[in-house]
């Protein structure tokens, strides 16, 4: 039961439901004992012929009023203790996003998103099988079993009532031994549906290039290989299961086989009537299944139990990425950035990915970054948003150390465009308002004013629902330079005291990026903007230009000063301008 204690909130808050639930099911099992006592009035009084009409009739309402009662009573329980269940699962899986939404960026560089949606619908799916139907069973098995021994010392005697559950410590034997065996089968059945899970959702996001490449039939087998490891690892559990049940249930048949012959021989003797054995097997009757019950709830511990390890493995997780003690928010922020001799490693890595960055930019100021693929630039970036805490140096906004800062004020302050844009399946105007709380109220003309900005107003209206059109999954209904066009009017609209725009122009055509520039002039004017691009057009009017190689600065300066210095700037500016005029030509 420790696997379940990161739950006791939950059960503490929740406690009168499941009171109240347990009280319906001892209330359920109290008056199921009165019908085998019913039974042993009828039957002793037509033994001796003294059964009369009127009393057939009285002992029958008798039955009908425990069966409604009956009724009644697990309409409540199944309402207090199954819907408590489902509580619990709508509870743990708002605990398991909300947890998962505070990791750092790190984390889900090493976990794989299939693996992570496992854990979200099989692993909860068990946790709440186990404290819902499980519970249910195992509080009726041992309420059943108390009373119904209880009862049958009563209506008949002691020891025909031991040799009736002289099998239940053979039972406990056997239900601790497969216990065990079933908890280690179930935790490689919910790897193995980690992994098919994961399979299937990396083929489903990268289904495109599989086609483009012919690939189906190579994805097929390496599915069917993951689909027959989990095939294979439920078929260990059900064959283990399929031993662990009905061994449970012979078990449980010998004490009928016992109290059939051992009672029917002291009814012979008139030891006990009629209507006491009738009685007595009614309540042996009333306690098989609880017995049979004790396996399958173990079985449900035992996976729940594990699913719930699982989940308990991620709940250890702490970001790595947290506020300080003394954080501050920050309402106002200025836009004055400044990095002092950073330096920084990606984790498990011995190269440093920057190194020795010095540069200030002021506020309302331009900084573009320029480089090879894999010189550092959006590491920068990152590093600026904090996904990642440097290892040497200082990263100032304002003239304070990021650090110092609130993370969710430090963000709210930045409006990014990445370099991947994603792009959720909803529509495109809520896309574009994504920055604002689901209650705020945000003016649509914002919405067509940061629209118009990046140049993707005009093919937004062409859509048959025009802003309300629903995107596919990651933006899939939009071309590449779309998606980038309304990335870049979704970090517009938020206006935010810094502007970060990361290769953000990369996929679209020369004259709409100038267009795009154009409009963004008077947006740079107000805000201190990062742009990182390959494109030289793209960032020869900003107030200054770092280089960045291998992690290092290796040229500063503006447009005009770079292109006069021999070096990757003027490389790069020379090689363009010939692309331009081959692509006139």
């Amino acid at each position: 039961m420790k696997s379940f204690l990161v739950l006791k909130d939950f059960f503490i808050k929740n406690k009168w439901k499941y009171f109240f639930g347990v009280m319906w099911l001892i209330i359920i099992d109290i008056v199921q004992l009165i019908v085998p006592q019913i039974l042993r009035i009828v039957t002793n009084l037509l033994q001796n012929n003294l059964l009369t009409f009127n009393e057939l009739i009285k002992y029958s309402l008798y039955i009908i009023l425990t069966g409604l009662i009956i009724a009644v009573g697990r309409y409540y329980w199944r309402i207090y203790l199954q819907g408590t269940a489902r509580t619990l699962e709508y509870y743990l899986r708002n605990k398991l996003f909300r947890h998962l939404l505070t990791l750092s960026t790190n984390y889900f560089n090493t976990h794989k998103t299939g693996d992570l949606m496992a854990h979200a619908t099989n692993d909860i799916n068990s946790v709440r099988m186990a404290l819902g139907q499980g519970g249910v069973m195992i509080v009726d098995a041992v309420f059943m079993t108390f009373f119904s021994v209880i009862m049958m010392i009563h209506t008949t005697n002691l020891k025909l009532t031991l040799v009736a559950i002289s099998t239940l410590p053979f039972i406990a034997i056997v239900v601790g031994k497969f216990g065990k065996i079933i908890h280690k089968r179930f935790i490689k059945v919910q790897e193995a549906f980690s992994d098919l899970t994961d399979t299937a959702q990396e083929n489903f996001a990268g289904i495109r290039v599989i086609k483009s490449f012919v690939q189906e039939e190579n994805e097929i087998k390496k599915f069917s290989v993951v689909n027959n490891n989990n095939l294979s690892k439920n078929l260990s559990l059900v064959k283990i299961s399929g031993i662990f049940h009905p061994l449970v249930q012979f078990m449980s048949s010998i004490s009928f086989l016992i109290v059939l012959w051992y009672g029917g021989i002291l009814v012979i003797r008139d030891d006990i009537s009629l209507g006491d054995f009738v009685a007595f097997n009614s309540y042996l009757s009333s306690m098989v299944w609880p017995m049979m019950a004790t396996g399958w709830v173990i079985n449900l511990f035992q996976r729940g139990a594990a699913s719930m390890d699982r989940l308990n493995i991620i709940f250890e997780e702490k970001p790595e990425i947290t506020d300080s003690k003394d954080a501050i928010d920050i309402k106002n922020m200025k836009g004055e950035i400044e990095f002092k001799n950073v330096s920084f490693k990606y984790p498990h890595s011995e190269n440093y990915a920057v190194k020795n960055l010095n540069f200030k930019i002021p506020s309302d100021h331009s900084l573009a970054i320029v480089g090879r693929t894999g010189s550092g630039k959006s590491t920068i970036v990152s590093l600026l948003l904090r996904l990642y805490d440097i290892d040497e140096g200082e990263i100032l906004i304002d003239g304070i150390n990021i650090k110092d800062m609130t993370i969710k004020s430090l963000r709210e302050n930045i409006g990014y465009v990445p370099q991947e844009n994603f792009l959720f399946s909803d529509s495109i105007i809520n896309n574009i308002a994504f920055s604002f709380e689901e209650e705020e109220k945000y003016n649509e003309d914002l919405i067509y004013n940061a629209s118009r900005t990046a140049e993707v107003y005009d093919n937004i209206i062409e859509f048959p629902n025009k802003f309300e059109t629903v995107l596919g999954e990651r933006g899939v209904t939009l071309s590449g330079g779309q998606k980038q066009r309304v990335s870049i009017a979704r970090a517009i609209i938020k206006d935010s005291s810094v502007l970060i725009l990361d290769d953000s122009l990369s996929s679209v055509d020369t004259d709409t990026e100038e267009r795009i520039l154009s409009n963004l002039r008077e947006v740079i004017k107000k805000r201190t903007t990062i742009i990182i691009s390959h494109r030289i057009s793209t960032i020869k009017d900003s107030d200054e230009i770092l280089v960045i190689d291998e992690g290092e600065i290796v040229a500063r300066g503006n447009h005009d000063s770079l292109v006069k210095q021999d070096g990757i700037y003027k490389d790069l500016y020379e090689k363009q301008l010939l692309e331009e005029k081959i692509q006139k030509n």
